[in-house]
């Protein structure tokens, strides 16, 4: 059985595409039984698309392989918290359990007191969040810099 570390370290390999694209280096994994079926990274500005956020790409993406709307059984593991939009999402996905690695204290959805999950998922946070919290950290500070 795979650990929600093997987990998250897909989806920091996907932030870190999203880096090379000098995209906010989110990334995102999904999993079902086990299994990845779905990996995405941001690509708001690659796509001009304000809700390319990385659990968009990736609910998308498993929504596809599965072939249908619901993520039951499913798990996200994705880099930073989700925002209120992308909490939304995977309450209406009805996903089973969602992990993430960094908090993010200016739009997480937990982080501005909202609880916007379905009331059956299951959250998990802080796994891998030094390595979570510095990819985003040195973008910002790079994009500072400019």
């Amino acid at each position: 059985m795979l650990t929600d570390e093997y987990y998250m370290k897909e989806a920091l390999k996907e932030a870190y595409k999203a880096l090379e694209k000098d995209e906010v280096p989110i990334g995102a994994v999904i999993t079902y039984e086990g299994k990845i079926i779905a990996r995405a990274h941001n690509l708001t500005e690659t796509l001009n698309d304000v809700t390319a956020h990385a659990e968009m790409q990736a609910i998308t993406a498993a929504a596809n392989a599965l072939g249908g709307k619901y993520l039951k059984g499913c798990h996200i593991y994705v880099t930073i918290e989700p925002c209120p939009m992308c909490a939304t999402a995977l309450y209406w996905a009805q996903i089973d359990k969602v992990v993430f690695g960094a908090s993010d204290i200016k739009m997480g959805a937990l982080s501005k007191g909202y609880h916007l999950f379905h009331p059956k998922t299951h959250i998990t946070h802080g796994i891998l969040h030094d390595e979570c919290s510095q990819i985003i950290t040195q973008f910002f500070k790079q994009k500072r810099k400019k």
